[in-house]
């Protein structure tokens, strides 16, 4: 491969772009049970002027570009209200759930060294927890202490208590934790941190921009945000079910004073004074324009209809998927994420990644995942109007594979090349 000698016509460019996207996931027909949210056309229109408006700009002066420190001051401060931030809460925008939750364990273990002097210190969290937490712990020297689940696959609190220790930074809940798609007890375990003097950070990645909504809407949302005692942190994506483009996520604290745990600031060196909120240096403005748009383009109005949307079409899923002989939902998951496996207690159980590639040959794509093997759907309002589609080819698959195993038990949730 070699470096292009000569420049090309941007149509031509672009044809080649077109042409790369044959063989990826039809998100647009509503096939895709992840990665992609789509709010709609009118959210899409928004969405891309903004886009084109902030394609250049650069965030990592706002004193250059101030409006992009007033957008993300805004973006926050709508978030913090959502999630019943207190007075003061005060948080950043990053790139994705990864990083906030990365900037959230790093302020952990800033505080925890500061306040409490500890050097070696701990993230007690369940073995759901998000993969990004054993990331941030190996990136800052950081150790796991990983408990069990429970059979209902919330976060068993005794043996949580058990591995808090002197050196515990931080523990970690998760609403709801994404393989089952279940909240966990977060005040059993914010009242864990608190006893201990560390921090209690709230993955809502993926039930930041979903539970808010869906206690509005009526549905029992257990205690998972600020309203709780003992909660420091929380992180909330924009670019899931708050339906902005990728990549654009919230880590919020409950004070400034908390926040300021995570920011990098260093004066000694040629170029000046320099700080930075977050891990990125420059940072494309991009992603925080749209999703200051698209937030004020939807308001509570449109994410209220858009959730109601979304947890009926979740709803129709596991409703199929109880109906069908040798399938089942693992956990009472109640909102947009649903985790279809093997029904042992079936004559004729059926393998799911079995099941998964019949799936796919129709053009749904599911993200495979385990243990135990499951399917794992993100659901939202981009399955609209092809949920009856889908419940149909799931009982045909299912009839289809039946006796049939996969030879391929990977669970691929990655990009290594």
């Amino acid at each position: 491969m070699t470096f292009p000698e000569r420049g090309r016509p941007a149509d031509d460019v672009l044809a080649a772009l077109e042409a790369k996207r044959a063989r990826d996931v039809k998100w647009r027909e509503g096939k895709a049970f992840g990665m992609i949210y789509d709010g709609g056309p009118g959210v899409h229109e928004v969405a891309e002027r903004a886009a084109a408006l902030y394609l250049h700009e650069n965030a990592l002066n706002t004193r250059a570009f101030p409006s992009l420190g007033e957008i993300q001051s805004e973006v926050v401060g709508w978030t913090a209200d959502l999630l019943h931030g207190p007075e003061g809460a005060a948080g950043f925008l990053t790139s994705g759930g990864t990083e906030s939750i990365l900037c959230g364990v790093l302020a952990a273990r800033e505080r925890g060294r500061e306040e409490r002097g500890i050097t070696a210190g701990e993230i007690v969290l369940a073995e759901s927890a998000h993969a990004a937490f054993h990331k941030a712990a190996h990136l800052f020297g950081l150790t796991v202490r990983k408990t069990p689940v429970r059979d209902d696959w919330t976060a068993d609190v005794a043996a949580m208590a058990d591995a808090v220790g002197p050196n515990t930074v931080l523990v970690v809940g998760s609403a709801p934790q994404y393989p089952q798609g279940v909240v966990d007890p977060i005040p059993e375990i914010a009242a864990l941190a608190q006893q201990a003097g560390a921090n209690c950070h709230v993955d809502g990645c993926m039930g930041g921009f979903v539970l808010p909504f869906a206690e509005r809407l009526g549905r029992e949302v257990p205690p998972w945000d600020f309203r709780v005692d003992g909660v420091t942190s929380i992180s909330a994506d924009i670019h899931k079910l708050g339906y902005a483009p990728k990549g654009v996520s919230v880590i919020l604290h409950r004070s400034k004073a908390l926040r300021r745990y995570q920011t990098f600031v260093f004066e000694d060196w040629l170029g000046g004074f320099y700080a930075s909120p977050n891990l990125q240096g420059s940072r494309s403005g991009m992603p925080m324009a749209t999703a200051w748009a698209v937030m004020q383009h939807l308001g509570l109005e449109g994410y209220l209809e858009l959730t109601r949307v979304t947890l009926e079409n979740a709803d129709r899923m596991r409703a199929a998927i109880a109906g069908i002989d040798g399938i089942r939902v693992l956990g009472d998951s109640r909102f947009h994420l649903v985790a279809l496996a093997s029904d042992p207690s079936s004559p004729r159980p059926v393998d799911v990644f079995a099941l998964g590639d019949a799936l796919l040959e129709r053009g749904w794509f599911h993200d495979r995942q385990g243990p135990p093997d499951t399917l794992h759907s993100t659901v939202s309002n981009s399955n609209t109007g092809v949920m009856d589609r889908y419940v149909a080819d799931l009982a045909e698959c299912v009839a289809l594979v039946r006796d049939r195993r996969a030879g391929d038990r990977s669970t691929n949730y990655a990009t290594l090349e």
